[in-house]
């Protein structure tokens, strides 16, 4: 394919994904009717696709038009591309632009320069005060690629000699001493030895920073109670060196943790429901995921004020059901990968109104401006 050409496939995309086809499916159900594309092309399609995600409002300004096209044409004035060489109708590319196209688009303003609908807007504004505009600026690019050390296996020198002779050039980040930036042969990563034998897991700096704010030791009896794919599950086993219980309401988001735990020499036991006392309970609860709107950005287009209303309420029981699964000197730990004071400091607020014989240890927000995605960690104990 042209670099026109694919630019054309993307627009065709963006209108599905306009007309309520979730991106990912869209995007798969056009590789499987596209088999001339390889695995360049369909890498450069996804990337356009997401950069228009990302910049829902803006493209749809600079474009002048909410089309597939018009976006595409927005992205390209966003980025300096060249118009003339993208839209020249040649080789399945877009049609040349009409004089009207070439007149058309404003610079964005307000929440359209912000890529943000306009209520989850006002929500930065309110919660953010002046870490809002470039909280919501960074969710317009591209999310940095993360790795995290697995301390069961290699420290900072092996893991960063066995990823440079894979060709994976890493810098360590500050956020987490198990995290390494990638600044070179990130798509090379799923197929390296060190990750392919569990020397290192993607994670973001983050989140890896959010488990390093939990009082974990050795020999802990410790709960992940929302583990999903099982990242921090993984994480605290590698700075408790014993078993991590992880918990899930759906347990088919777990199915691959059994392998991943074996990768990475953890031991971990998946149970569909959680028995007895722990030390530490960590909630990872469902969110917004407002903090990594940067890798799925269909997320702050998709987000009702409905949603955030139900994902509140179930914070707040997970939260009243996990306090229950607490040792009298144990520790909860409540987290996020959300930015929206509703989900997070508001939710830690009533937590203690509603329980006042449990006092909040510390808390902490990371930002996009921090260097990582946007997380949200608490840790309470019992009076």
């Amino acid at each position: 394919m042209t670099p026109a050409a694919r630019l054309q496939a993307a627009a065709e995309i963006i209108d599905r994904i306009s007309s309520g086809v979730p991106a990912e499916k869209a995007l798969t159900n056009w590789a499987r009717n596209s088999r001339f594309a390889g695995s360049k092309d369909r890498r450069a399609v996804r990337d356009h696709v997401f950069d228009c995600l990302r910049k829902w409002r803006s493209t749809a300004a600079l474009g002048g038009g909410e089309t597939g096209r018009a976006r595409i044409l927005g992205l390209l004035r966003d980025t300096k591309g060249d118009l003339e060489t993208a839209f020249t109708g040649h080789g399945h590319g877009p049609a040349p632009l009409t004089d009207e196209e070439m007149l058309a688009g404003d610079t964005p303003t307000g929440p359209d320069a912000w890529d943000l609908p306009d209520w989850i807007a006002a929500l930065f504004e309110e919660g953010l005060g002046d870490q809002a505009e470039a909280t919501a600026l960074a969710l317009r690019h591209r999310a940095p690629v993360f790795l995290r050390i697995n301390t069961l296996k290699a420290n900072v020198t092996s893991a960063q000699a066995s990823l440079t002779e894979e060709g994976i050039e890493t810098l360590a980040h500050g956020l987490s001493p198990t995290a390494l930036l990638v600044v070179e042969g990130a798509r090379k990563i799923a197929q390296s030895k060190p990750y392919l034998e569990g020397l290192v897991e993607l994670q973001d700096a983050a989140s890896q920073a959010v488990i390093d704010m939990l009082p974990l030791e050795t020999g802990m009896r410790v709960l992940d109670y929302c583990a999903g794919g099982g990242g921090k599950t993984l994480a605290m086993a590698a700075k408790v060196n014993g078993t991590i219980v992880a918990h899930d309401a759906d347990t088919r988001r777990m199915k691959d943790l059994p392998s991943r735990a074996e990768r990475a020499g953890a031991s971990v036991k998946t149970v569909a429901q959680p028995e007895g006392h722990f030390d530490l309970v960590l909630c990872d609860v469902p969110c917004s995921g407002s903090g990594a709107w940067r890798r799925s950005p269909e997320g702050k287009w998709r987000l009702t004020q409905d949603d955030l209303k139900a994902l509140l309420t179930v914070q707040a029981e997970i939260l009243e059901t996990t306090k229950e699964r607490v040792t009298p000197n144990g520790v909860l730990a409540y987290a996020t990968c959300s930015v929206l004071p509703d989900e997070n400091s508001k939710q830690v607020s009533q937590f203690l109104n509603r329980n006042p014989n449990w006092r909040l240890q510390e808390q902490k927000q990371f930002l996009p401006d921090d260097g990582g995605d946007g997380f949200f960690v608490a840790t309470f104990k019992k009076s």
